[in-house]
């Protein structure tokens, strides 16, 4: 059986024509999961029994079943936990600010890529998730949202794994999420963030998707990064920062990259004066994060007073900044660490640390 949250428009046509039913059935069920956000076949009062039985017998509907939920003090961010069918744990983040309402979702069980600031590879990699258990992460909080009167505003790929290791299952998602028949989220209000895989930033270019593309950068040479992120012994910065440059031509998009500040690591004035070097004829944007703490990693965030100094220092040679203040420490909303805890029985949290 098949989630039915993976198949696509035409795909949904060509199956309510294969068994039989008139065409506007389609319309109808696409009406229902997508516009309605209804995951239950049951649910659907004007479909005869008869084709919901159909349904139940072909596709399986919901995956996602809600484990935990956690809402921080200051009601700014909630941190969905998942249990998928198999088992298995994934996490989504919702981050309420203003009238923004942006959704941080998971692209694999685990990661390859074993980050050295990140939780969700400290386990290693699972499974890819499949577009229909992401699409299904849209589609459960935006049920939720539209209950209160409120929507989804903006779709982030900064979950657990690695969004270009699963470049199957989120162009999938992308699409969907994009068709204006279904969930019809713009692209200029989604991003997906990478670590840096050469060859999926290329075939993302290739799609012509034309959704934001964000680095993660986290160091300002190849020495640096590889001791943060293990997937730099592989991709060269050079090339990374070359495909980056060719995605922004393309979709004609401003160029972001994370830094994750650690201390004693990359936070340093040398550092900061080696990153604007490395960017300053780019168009682009440095979004700098102090490190948010995750039990059994000993990596610290930098004083306020070093952060200050780095931004100094970038804005100082024209490199246009900014800051990300941390929402949800009190919930660890950081990717990966509630599913760690609930695996492992860490205590997740900055007391922790």
């Amino acid at each position: 059986m098949r989630h039915f949250c993976t198949l696509s428009e035409q795909e949904i046509r060509d199956w309510v024509q294969e068994i039989g039913e008139s065409k506007f059935r389609a319309g109808q069920l696409v009406e229902w999961v997508y516009k309605k956000f209804c995951l239950s076949f049951d649910r659907m009062t004007n479909l005869s029994k008869s084709f919901r039985e159909k349904l139940q017998s072909s596709f399986y509907l919901p995956s996602l079943s809600l484990k935990n939920t956690q809402l921080s003090l200051d009601k700014e961010t909630i941190k969905y936990l998942w249990e998928l069918k198999d088992g298995s744990l994934v996490e989504s983040v919702l981050i309420m600010n203003d009238e923004k309402r942006t959704l941080c979702v998971s692209s694999q069980v685990g990661c390859n890529a074993r980050c050295a600031f990140c939780a969700s590879g400290k386990q290693g990699l699972k499974r890819n998730l499949e577009a229909g258990e992401i699409i299904e992460q849209v589609v459960q909080v935006e049920a939720t949202l539209r209950e209160k009167g409120e929507k989804l505003t903006n779709i982030v790929f900064m979950g657990m794994g690695e969004p270009l290791d699963n470049f199957e299952g989120v162009i999938a998602s992308l699409k969907t999420i994009t068709s204006e028949n279904m969930l019809n989220v713009s692209k200029r209000r989604i991003t997906v963030s990478t670590v840096g895989v050469v060859e999926g930033i290329q075939k993302l270019a290739e799609e012509g998707l034309g959704v934001n593309l964000v680095l993660s950068l986290h160091a300002p040479t190849q020495h640096v990064r590889k001791k943060i992120i293990p997937y730099a012994r592989k991709y060269e910065l050079a090339d990374v920062l070359r495909v980056m440059r060719e995605y922004s031509k393309k979709t004609k998009r401003d160029v972001t990259y994370e830094y994750i500040l650690i201390e004693g690591i990359n936070d340093q004035d040398e550092h900061a004066a080696q990153l604007a070097e490395l960017i300053k004829r780019d168009q682009c944007t440095i979004n700098l994060i102090p490190y948010n703490p995750v039990p059994g990693l000993k990596i610290r965030r930098p004083s306020n007073e070093r952060i200050a100094a780095f931004k100094e220092i970038l804005s100082g040679a024209g490199v246009r900044n900014t800051q990300r203040y941390t929402k949800g420490k009190d919930i660890a909303a950081a990717c990966g660490q509630l599913a760690l805890q609930q695996n492992t029985g860490l205590k997740i949290g900055v007391e922790a640390v």
